[in-house]
């Protein structure tokens, strides 16, 4: 909300020499954001000027240029001060008062004004138009002043004349203060900060009786209970003249508070609406057909509204109607049919209250949001409906020459609001500060309540323009913002003893940290899926959360895997030049169960806890979330350098991931021989803890990598966290560095080919026994020198004994007993 300084001063007694940081101070301390600081960019000097004579100058571009003698004020002598300007309009007339651009002045842009020499003139100024000064968009010459009704003697400032000295300041509103979307709810704010007197806008007029136009409110499909329509004002005004211009200063405030001028009844109802928050609208009298009756729509019922866009209605949209039909989308927008031009001599004004909920889905339904359903959507004073008609109605008066009619209407059902209990000692308790009761009762006085006393507390009813106030806590809350929030004390609650970290919570710690110091870096995607993403890892069978309301229509499901919103990530790195990418992704999944139905039919409404019959019912309702690891490394692991080629990411690096998360977590992996739709029937990997499998690890499919704009060799790894931590073995222990030196053999055994090298290897680990420190896969040879059918296998042994050096004949006696187990299992034998 924009709020300029001198709108403000009229309602609340600013300091004389009050500005904008001092306003924005004051608003802070109640609340309200502090956004920025709005004025116009003109500076002087900008003076009033009357044109003396001029010159028609036809150019050889074909433009006919006008050389004037434009007076501007008094010289040091006395004498008049006449300057020569080249103006390329012709809509002024000898004798006509212009605003004039001196030199050393700027204009919005900015655009600096010196002395120039132009179409073989020094051009001593500019003469202005309404849009250069920024009075409007409106462009049709220079800005006649008898135009607006003025008659200022030459060489006034104009910049103060046409109000555009002001300055306004700039507030977030949030969805709950709807009140201060207007200059009352501001000055009220304002007045609450520093105690400045208040006089409330809607209170400074008397309202007048109209009656005899007819409004009737058939609301047949409430939502939520609640009619669409409580109040509904109208006024008549006839003999006006629409085409008056819109006086400066109206036109000045309106462009300060971000709305720009139209036509001055337009502007009248803006202006309104911006200084009550009450939305106005206006309808030409003379194309209504008959009452105004408010409904629902009926499915198929088209409008065209007031920018020319013809709407299908739903039945959930709650209309304005004539005999002839819908003429607007209730507090949203107007129709073109009734709207009010320069023709129009009578105007119907417009002033209701509209449910929040209903005009909230209305705007969004149709991509429509206004200034209008911007404030019904927050809540409206519905008290302030009559006043906002009455005051359009004497603004049409006074400045477009109208006469107030007595036909009209007041539709009244607003019901008061509901009384909030305040028990003695809540506030104090819940805010934790020791108030008085004339603190709590003054602060609560202040806002608008009305307050009774009733047994140990007191009954407070909130003011009409507080639709937020609903409980004891929203009352406490008032009172902590009126009193001060400096009287609240910063305590840091003390953490009980004995707490810290679970072992869940720490392993995911650990794993993280682990893959970022090897390299990998760390990404947290949507858990948002599009339906093709579901299916690459899954197929399209696969059963997923679809959600009700999704924020993106096309990714509307859960993820059942880390690895499709990895792949995407790595194509969106790509297109940006970052080609060797290592990332990994700690997060849940939703894996719900065939044939399960998730989700409840009503979540409990309210403040108050759940029972536990209702919390076991939530906790069913929603499907298993799995915690997972999810790896992908796609281009070089090592780049190209001096004497040495690159060398390109794979398995392998998805595997060393692997292992690396299992450290973490405390177990030992076993690579087993595995298979996945998705993944490359050579290049992939069963990963298992024992006999139960946790993940898997592999290549995606040439075919799938490219269909993502990737290379064809892009690795993935995703692992099932929840079981490697539960299968860990508790606190992770550093073992003990042996002082003795190592014993290294290498083994070479030939197997059949269809062996899997992981479960060769695991078989000589068995058979070594203790001494055995690592077995390392570094050779599988296949080709001339080894029997057709079978390969070569070779593994770097290492051998170590805690207490005593290794000899030779030791490490070899235990690689044979390695080598014996294996050849059980395998028929493995040594390759001679």
């Amino acid at each position: 909300m924009r709020v300029p300084l001198s709108w403000l001063r009229e309602w609340v007694e600013l300091p004389e020499r009050a500005d904008a940081d001092h306003v924005h101070a004051a608003l802070v301390k109640v609340g309200l954001e502090e956004e920025a600081i709005h004025g116009s960019s003109l500076t002087g000097p900008i003076v009033v000027g009357e044109v003396l004579e001029y010159v028609d100058e036809p150019q050889s571009n074909g433009k006919t240029i006008r050389w004037c003698q434009v007076r501007t004020g008094p010289s040091d002598s006395g004498e008049p001060e006449v300057r020569g300007i080249v103006c390329g309009a012709h809509n002024f007339h000898v004798g006509d008062k212009v605003v004039v651009a001196l030199p050393g002045s700027v204009l919005p842009g900015p655009f600096p004004i010196s002395a120039r020499k132009t179409y073989g003139h020094v051009s001593d100024g500019m003469i202005a138009s309404a849009r250069e000064l920024g009075l409007g968009d409106e462009h049709d010459g220079i800005l006649r002043l008898v135009t607006l009704g003025l008659d200022p003697e030459v060489g006034t400032d104009a910049i103060a004349l046409l109000g555009l000295d002001d300055v306004a300041v700039e507030v977030n509103v949030t969805p709950d203060r709807g009140y201060t979307l207007s200059i009352r709810g501001i000055a009220r704010e304002y007045s609450h900060a520093t105690g400045a007197a208040f006089r409330d806008p809607a209170k400074a007029r008397e309202v007048g009786e109209a009656d005899g136009f007819s409004v009737e409110v058939r609301d047949d499909a409430p939502i939520r209970g609640r009619r669409g329509c409580d109040v509904f004002v109208t006024r008549v005004v006839r003999g006006l003249d629409p085409t008056r211009p819109t006086p400066p200063w109206m036109i000045a405030r309106l462009g300060l508070a971000g709305i720009r001028s139209i036509s001055l009844p337009v502007d009248i109802t803006n202006y309104v609406m911006l200084e009550l928050g009450q939305p106005i609208h206006a309808y030409d009298l003379s194309r209504l057909s008959g009452g105004i009756v408010v409904r629902r729509a009926v499915a198929g019922e088209t409008l065209t509204t007031l920018d020319d866009q013809s709407r299908t209605l739903d039945p959930e949209d709650l209309l304005i109607t004539d005999e002839s039909g819908p003429i607007g989308l209730a507090g949203v927008m107007g129709g073109a049919s009734t709207e009010v031009s320069d023709a129009t001599t009578d105007v119907l004004i417009e002033s209701a209250n509209f449910d929040p909920v209903s005009i909230s889905r209305t705007a969004r339904r149709h991509k429509l949001p206004s200034e209008a359903s911007k404030r019904f959507a927050r809540g409206v004073d519905p008290l302030v409906a009559a006043p906002a008609a009455q005051r359009v109605a004497e603004l049409l008066v006074e400045l477009a020459g109208g006469t107030i009619d007595t036909l009209g209407s007041e539709w009244i059902e607003a019901k008061r609001p509901e009384s909030i209990a305040l028990p003695e000692g809540y506030v104090d308790g819940l805010v934790g500060v020791d108030y008085s009761l004339d603190e709590v009762t003054d602060s609560l006085t202040a806002i608008g309540c009305q307050i009774r006393l009733e047994g140990e507390g007191w009954m407070v009813e909130p003011p009409s323009w507080r639709p937020d106030l609903i409980d004891a806590p929203s009352l406490a809350e008032e009172v902590a913002r009126i009193v001060g929030y400096d009287r609240i004390p910063a305590v840091l609650p003390v953490a009980p003893p004995g707490r810290g970290l679970t072992r869940t919570q720490r392993v995911r710690r650990a794993l993280g940290a682990s893959l970022a110091a090897a390299g990998f870096s760390e990404v947290l995607n949507y858990p948002f899926s599009t339906s093709a993403q579901v299916a690459l890892m899954d197929g399209d069978g696969a059963p997923t959360m679809r959600l009700a309301n999704a924020l993106d229509a096309e990714a509307a499901h859960l993820r059942r895997s880390l690895i499709p919103a990895l792949v995407a990530t790595a194509h969106r790195n790509r297109s940006r030049g970052l080609l060797d990418l290592a990332l990994f992704e700690v997060g849940r999944v939703f894996r719900p169960e065939a044939g399960v139905a998730y989700g409840v039919d009503a979540v409990p409404f309210g403040s108050a806890r759940p029972s536990d019959d209702v919390l076991a019912d939530l906790n069913a309702s929603i499907p298993p979330q799995p915690w997972r690891v999810a790896v992908l490394v796609t281009g070089d692991r090592r780049p190209r350098g001096i004497g040495q080629s690159a060398e390109p990411a794979g398995i392998a690096d998805a595997l060393g991931a692997a292992h690396l998360v299992a450290s973490a977590a405390g177990v030992a992996l076993e690579v087993r021989q595995g298979s996945h739709p998705t993944l490359h029937p050579g290049r992939t990997a069963e990963l298992f803890v024992g006999e139960q499998s946790v993940g898997f690890a592999g290549e995606l499919l040439p075919r799938i990598a490219v269909a993502h704009d990737l290379p064809r060799r892009v690795a993935v790894l995703e692992l099932d966290l929840d079981a490697l931590i539960a299968l860990g073995e508790g606190e992770l222990v550093a073992e003990s560095l042996s002082a003795y030196p190592a014993a290294t053999q290498d083994l070479s055994l030939v197997v059949p080919v269809e062996v899997p090298a992981g479960e060769l290897r695991q078989a000589v680990v068995e058979g070594a026994g203790e001494l055995l420190e690592s077995a390392t896969l570094v050779d599988d040879y296949r080709g001339e020198g080894v029997e057709a059918g079978t390969k070569s296998v070779t593994l770097a042994l290492r051998f170590r004994a805690a207490d005593r050096t290794l000899t030779q004949a030791e490490a070899t006696e235990a690689k044979m007993a390695g080598l014996a187990l294996a050849a059980e299992r395998f028929g493995a034998s040594l390759r001679a």
